[in-house]
């Protein structure tokens, strides 16, 4: 038992980049395009600002539906609400990619996870926590390359499949995650990754936010996509949120639970103990 969303204090934590004109986007996809209808008094007498914009499916922090890569898969709006959320896992491999940025994500990083906070809980959004998110929106330091228009240049970290067909073997995942522009690395041609979790209907998370105020574990990651019809993604305003007191307050209550259970076992069995002892002593006279 724990009292932590009783005493606790909640915490929000924003996951997402703006999507703006600055949004970097993939080689090759068409721009983001704004387009202000009206921002003005009108002849009412009332304020109203009413805009139009025009962005593709696979921009800024966004879902991958299962389909993006995997015919025959879900799109987004047949993903079950019950997929869109799930407790955090966050995978933080800065270290690593600071000495290697094509770096893949391990079977050895999750069991290091393991290892610290126990095993991966059912339905977890886990995201891979590199560092890049302090890149953007700057789309030649995202893309790790002098021509972000040529997608054979790019270098930035992701999954490796063995890693993801292990979670797909092992645990049960509502979402895996990045903070880069893939799933699949930069130098990634085949996309083996996207494919893979499009085969399992496992949403794919790209260009996610603000990980470093996001606990490692004890979170829950909330991924509310857009729900465009027919579509192979969308963007999303994704969100954490977490009790700051949690792991205090659930190791008090445990503490105390354990004491309440002794003294009740003390209570219930002391008069039982005694009524034993007294039964062999009238035995034995």
């Amino acid at each position: 038992m724990c009292l932590a969303s009783v005493w606790g204090e909640m915490k929000t934590v924003d996951m997402s980049h703006d999507l703006s004109i600055a949004t970097p986007l993939w080689g090759g996809l068409p721009k983001f395009n704004f387009t202000i209808l009206h921002r003005d008094n009108t002849s009412r007498g009332f304020w109203l600002e009413m805009n139009a914009f025009q962005v593709p499916e696979h921009s800024g922090t966004h879902l991958d539906a299962p389909s993006h890569l995997s015919e025959g898969s879900w799109r987004t709006q047949r993903i079950p609400m019950d997929n869109l959320f799930g407790p955090g896992v966050v995978i933080n491999v800065t270290d690593k990619v600071l000495a290697d940025p094509d770096y893949r994500v391990k079977t050895s990083d999750l069991s290091q996870w393991e290892a610290n906070y126990g095993r991966i809980p059912p339905n977890a959004v886990i995201i891979m926590n590199s560092g890049w998110q302090y890149k953007f929106p700057n789309r030649t330091l995202v893309f790790n390359s002098a021509d972000p228009e040529d997608t054979s240049t790019y270098h930035f970290p992701g999954w490796h499949e063995e890693t993801v067909q292990w979670l797909v073997d092992n645990r049960k995942v509502n979402i895996i995650g990045v903070d880069t522009p893939s799933m699949d690395y930069g130098q990634s041609t085949h996309f083996p990754v996207h494919i893979l979790l499009g085969k399992n209907r496992i949403p794919g998370l790209e260009n996610v936010a603000n990980l470093d105020n996001v606990p490692k574990h004890g979170a829950t990651i909330y991924v509310p996509v857009v729900k465009l019809y027919d579509c192979s993604g969308g963007p999303a305003r994704v969100f954490a949120t977490y009790d700051d007191d949690a792991t205090v307050i659930c190791f008090a209550s445990r503490v105390s639970l354990g004491v309440s259970f002794v003294l009740l076992l003390f209570v219930f069995l002391f008069p039982y103990v005694l009524l034993i002892r007294v039964n062999r002593r009238e035995r034995a006279c």
